[in-house]
């Protein structure tokens, strides 16, 4: 493996932005995508220079989502590391309420922008007999789901199912895969849920407090290490005290 390549989705996350700051130094490469110019990615950009490649990509258009693998290709730069923090829109909304275009929005935003991700460089980690890729999925995924999530929740689902597939699959060809299952992480992500559920879920902690940004990036480095060679197929869960 000549270059470490990583591949982040949703780079203009809270998460994305600061596991940026921690870990460039261990890769000669980080491919950030991102939907919309974002200041945080370009003052990383000015810092970082060369090493940070900037790459938007509007994940709801399929066509677009081919464009942005075909950037990558265009610049030569395979990764060797690929983090999916992409998703949709977090809201509560009854069932009731929801319509197809929603689930149809979630999925292809989470899911559809993955398998076209990974059908493109999957295949080159295999042959190199060596890759990572990590998942962000939700804490839904391992306890029961609060009510008027259906719509992320299931496309958090979907990405498991993904994920245990793909590990399945390219078990034997030096490609580790694996998910994350955080419970709520204060971040921007959350500024169309309720101020009173954000609170509630965080009384409703042994610690009486949600995640933060810093819980979660351990793990996140750790898994994309060669620390986590023996590990794949899993769904690790961040409860935050919370026994799953």
């Amino acid at each position: 493996m000549s270059e470490k390549i990583l591949l982040i989705t949703g780079a203009s996350s809270d998460i994305g932005t600061k596991l940026i700051n921690e870990i460039n130094k261990d890769y000669d490469y980080i491919i950030a995508h991102h939907n919309s110019d974002d200041g945080k990615l370009k003052e990383l950009k000015q810092i970082l220079g060369e090493k940070i490649i900037l790459i938007k990509g509007n994940f709801r258009d399929e066509d677009d989502t081919y464009k942005f693998v075909e950037e990558i290709k265009k610049i030569e730069k395979m990764p060797t590391h690929i983090l999916h923090l992409t998703a949709g829109k977090f809201e509560n909304i009854k069932f009731s309420k929801l319509t197809w275009s929603k689930f149809k929005d979630d999925i292809d935003i989470a899911l559809r922008s993955l398998v076209i991700i990974l059908n493109a460089f999957l295949p080159i980690m295999s042959k190199n007999k060596y890759g990572k890729v990590l998942v962000m999925l939700t804490s839904c995924t391992t306890n029961i789901p609060p009510k008027y999530l259906t719509s992320y929740v299931t496309s958090k689902y979907a990405l498991l199912g993904l994920v245990k597939a793909l590990s399945n699959e390219y078990a034997d060809k030096g490609v580790r895969i694996n998910g994350i299952s955080p419970s709520m992480i204060e971040t921007k992500f959350l500024e169309n849920i309720s101020e009173i559920i954000v609170k509630q879920n965080a009384m409703n902690s042994p610690t009486r407090s949600n995640l933060k940004v810093d819980d979660v990036i351990p793990t996140i480095k750790f898994l994309l290490s060669e620390g986590s060679n023996s590990i794949t197929g899993q769904n690790i869960a961040i409860t935050n005290g919370n026994i799953m």
